[in-house]
């Protein structure tokens, strides 16, 4: 009789620490969010940088030419007469 009891709890903490709701398939679930995380925070990390680039370039004394040029032709839809419009020729 005890080695039955010893049998019916052995299988009980076996299935909790596997499958329970602090088990090692839990584990593996929120390591692989953490890990999705992580990598989405480094996305948009590096794409904050690069906009705080081009906001650093674009401030009053230390404006870059080429960037405010192309702003200014992205947004107003300026061009040259014998330049192509690469934006809606791609449709």
């Amino acid at each position: 009789m005890l080695s039955i009891i010893g049998v019916c709890l052995s299988v009980y903490f076996s299935y909790h620490l596997i499958a329970g709701h602090r088990g090692y398939v839990r584990l593996m679930s929120l390591e692989n969010r953490i890990a999705t995380a992580q990598f989405e925070q480094d996305a948009l990390m590096a794409e904050r940088a690069a906009i705080e680039k081009k906001v650093v370039m674009m401030r009053p004394g230390s404006t870059d030419r080429d960037l405010l040029e192309e702003r200014v032709r992205f947004v107003l839809g300026y061009r040259a007469a014998n330049e192509i419009n690469l934006q809606q020729n791609s449709l």
